[in-house]
């Protein structure tokens, strides 16, 4: 038999990149339109006010993950998981293709310009991203559990990738100057810094057409993982997929093996190492609903019953407890923390700025991979995790509200306690966010639909909660690009 030189222990890493090159797809076009902002906005109506406008609108996308995870409670028989993704993938790259022709176009509303083609697409690849959480996450749990940890490693590329092309283009690059400016009517000559933005290498429209090439190779990838035998070998079965096998051939599981809470029995399952018969004697499990409730796999034709893995089901309180614990993570991650950046980093300078932005990035698919060889799923460590995230992120929030002075602002040391914050929060919640996607993935797909979305539903929180404090509230001031 061939030697599969891609096989590494229980992983394959062929299999294992194509699951990260389709977790890509998860996020890479509204992370890819955040960081081109600083291009855009010279060209449109909106000014710095887009910002606000875009966070708007990825929360009225919500619609819909709510859409999908209402087909999976009330129609899973019309719930089409594969033409689901291709769906929502499919319209992400067309919405990105438009948008490179479209992006600049405006319409004359309510007595002022708007980019209504911009904030038409921006809604269809939000619409993408937003579901992805509840599609792509119970898609994965037809792997095997060390792929999990792959899935996320792209979804942290997504905001990875796109920051790195961005730096090539040149986004952001800037050279603070005094410039004079002569008054002719009272005779004085005026001096002020101001930033002079470098020209770009490749234009807006190339960058689009990037991120629709990165939603196709996710396609491609979500297609050689469903219909290659290659890739079919690393599915697995899991108990969600037997719930309707189990209910209809219930009667007959009983009829064949007649359960005497007397006498003990012995379930036979085939051992495929040595073609040996194990026996497994339920005594120690509680009930015959607790012994059904173990992964296994279900062999109709042959009328057996192999038993894969045995584990402990979670509680009812440290379901919900974990569930909480997502939506506040997300809440911090995804929700407030990435509006506030601005507000907590350019007080110390726009290197500080875009350092913190770059290696927070960095942080993210750092996190996965630590993930995939130190598994946590001890419910202390991870309470621990998340509270010193908190705190972390509680100092960030107070730098962004004490802007533009906050404490050693404009200095070296300042610059380093801010940046490390950054890599540092992110890092700690992204890992608590994989270990607890980790252990819902041994539940099965309904409760990674439940990750995904209540993770939907504290980002969305954040991001409301941070909108009205900064648009309505106005509690935040922005440092100048160039410091005095």
């Amino acid at each position: 038999m061939a030697v599969d030189i891609f096989q590494c222990k229980n992983i394959n890493i062929l299999v294992y990149v194509l699951v990260a090159l389709f977790g890509i797809g998860s996020w890479v076009d509204i992370n890819g339109l955040w960081v081109e902002l600083p291009v855009m906005v010279p060209h449109l109506p909106e000014g710095w006010k887009l910002p606000s406008y875009l966070s708007v609108i990825i929360q009225m996308a919500n619609i819909g993950p709510l859409l999908v995870t209402a087909m999976y409670v009330f129609c899973k028989s019309y719930m089409k998981e594969r033409v689901a993704v291709y769906a929502v993938l499919g319209i992400g790259a067309t919405s990105c293709l438009l948008m490179s022709f479209f992006w600049k176009e405006t319409t004359y509303i309510a007595g002022d310009f708007h980019s209504t083609a911009l904030l038409v697409l921006q809604f269809f690849l939000a619409l993408t991203d937003c579901t992805t959480s509840v599609l792509f996450l119970p898609f994965m749990a037809t792997f095997k559990a060390e792929y999990m940890t792959g899935y996320f490693i792209g979804e942290g590329l997504s905001g990875l990738v796109p920051s790195v092309v961005a730096l090539g283009q040149g986004v952001g690059q800037l050279t603070c100057k005094n410039i004079s400016s002569f008054n002719s009517t009272t005779n004085v000559t005026s001096y002020s810094i101001q930033p002079i933005y470098h020209s770009i290498r490749f234009s807006v429209e190339e960058f689009f057409y990037f991120l629709c090439a990165m939603l196709i190779i996710s396609i491609v990838s979500f297609t050689i993982l469903n219909y290659t035998s290659y890739c079919k070998k690393e599915k697995v079965k899991h108990q969600d997929d037997y719930e309707e096998v189990e209910s209809s051939n219930d009667n007959q599981m009983m009829s064949r093996y007649e359960l005497n809470p007397d006498q003990p029995f012995s379930i036979s399952a085939q051992n495929s190492e040595n073609n040996q018969n194990e026996f497994i004697n339920p005594s120690a499990l509680s009930s015959r609903n607790q012994l059904m409730k173990k992964n296994k796999q279900l062999d109709i034709n042959s009328k057996s019953v192999d038993i894969i893995q045995f584990r402990e089901i979670l509680s009812t309180k440290l379901f919900i407890y974990y569930l909480v614990l997502t939506a506040w993570v997300n809440c911090l991650s995804n929700g407030a923390l990435p509006s506030l950046q601005t507000y907590s980093t350019l007080p110390f300078g726009n290197d500080a700025y875009h350092l913190s932005a770059t290696l927070a990035n960095i942080a993210n698919p750092l996190a996965c991979l630590v993930a995939f060889f130190v598994t946590v799923k001890s419910s202390i460590v991870i309470s621990f995790l998340t509270f010193l995230g908190t705190a972390i992120a509680g100092y960030i929030i107070s730098t962004a509200v004490e802007s533009p002075t906050p404490v050693l602002y404009n200095t070296t040391a300042g610059s380093v306690i801010v940046i490390a914050a950054w890599i540092l929060v992110v890092f700690t919640l992204t890992f608590v966010k994989v270990s607890i996607a980790g252990i819902f993935r041994e539940e099965g797909k309904k409760a990674l639909l439940w990750i995904g979305g209540i993770s939907q539903v504290g980002s969305a929180v954040g991001a409301i909660v941070t909108f009205v404090l900064v648009n309505v509230y106005e509690m935040f001031e922005s440092a100048p690009t160039c410091q005095s």
